[in-house]
């Protein structure tokens, strides 16, 4: 039986403040002048706990004190004894393969995860009669790439036993695990045309009513979205994980037209990526220095200045994305 009414724990008044990452450091009280009360310590902030199961059945475990998605996934795996490689992505709220709920960078603080872990590998032959294979890509930020999206009457529609979640683990006996998710869809565009190449793909292990899904994921106006006006764990590559409110309607809106021109650019998609953007542009006064902007931190995904351009019109103007 699957829980999901429990949420994150609250300590009572009093207790250490933790975030996530550590205790709360505290300057030592100067004494109070005589006659004067004595001020009032400072309010305690909750631990956050997280309970989470493995997508295809387990019991529930409860983590705690991660600061990014690979000690997440550390945690996981030592409450559930295995090892964090078996891991391939996680979901929120839901144990099925629904990539509008994949976890991100960011968590709500009553958000329940599942841990999608290794099932079955299975090679595939395929042949590029045309330039898109139709495949969108996206990553766990762990190192491993996998399929968020299938396009309908694509290549790779055509071939059934390829699906939505399956994790690319080798291109041609090429190893791409550890590659990012841009890297991977730039390899993939780059193969030859009329050439057959193998892909070797690793399913998610499946509970029994998830057995023959095929699922292709469709657009979603709600996807990537996390609850808006709520606290949420924004887990960061570097430095300690912070407690942040969620994004606004109009930074998700404004992400999802970016998240879109990823895709139709580059044949990826990654909801962080987009809200990192959004934010870039918010600091940027025009387009060319949104450019150098993003080329100063986002330098390695090598972004055209057509993008780029598109990416502005999108976010300051409403409906300006390509559909």
């Amino acid at each position: 039986m699957r829980q999901a009414g429990r949420r994150a724990r609250q300590p009572q008044e009093g207790s250490p403040m933790e975030n996530g990452v550590g205790q709360e450091l505290r300057a030592p009280q100067a004494p109070a002048a005589e006659g004067t009360p004595a001020p009032r310590p400072p309010r305690a902030r909750p631990r956050l706990v997280f309970h989470t199961q493995l997508a295809h059945g387990s019991p529930t475990g409860r983590i705690e004190g991660f600061t990014n998605v690979k000690e997440l996934y550390a945690k996981i795996a030592e409450v559930f004894s295995i090892s964090p490689t078996e891991i391939l992505f996680c979901t929120l709220n839901t144990h099925k393969v629904d990539m509008q709920k994949l976890l991100g960078g960011q968590i709500g603080l009553e958000d329940f995860i599942f841990a999608h872990v290794r099932g079955e590998t299975k090679e595939v032959e395929v042949t590029k009669t045309e330039d898109a294979l139709g495949l969108t890509i996206t990553d766990n930020g762990a190192g491993y790439a996998f399929i968020k999206r299938i396009k309908e009457g694509s290549i790779i529609n055509r071939i059934q036993t390829v699906c939505v979640g399956d994790s690319i683990e080798a291109i041609n006996d090429q190893t791409i695990v550890g590659c990012r998710h841009y890297e991977v869809a730039r390899m993939l565009r780059e193969l030859p045309r009329a050439q057959p190449f193998t892909l070797r793909l690793v399913q998610p292990k499946k509970a029994f009513d998830m057995i023959g899904q095929r699922t292709r994921g469709s657009k979603c106006p709600a996807e990537g979205r996390v609850a808006s006006g709520k606290e949420t764990l924004r887990l960061r590559a570097q430095g300690p994980a912070t407690l942040e409110q969620g994004p606004s309607p109009a930074e998700e809106d404004a992400a999802r037209r970016v998240d879109d021109l990823l895709e139709s650019y580059m044949g990826i998609r990654d909801s962080e990526l987009a809200s990192t953007m959004v934010a870039a542009a918010k600091e940027s006064p025009s387009a060319a220095q949104l450019a150098l902007d993003l080329d100063s931190v986002l330098g390695e995904f090598a972004f055209p200045q057509e993008f780029v351009a598109e990416v502005w019109a999108a976010i300051g103007q409403p409906g300006g994305a390509r559909e």
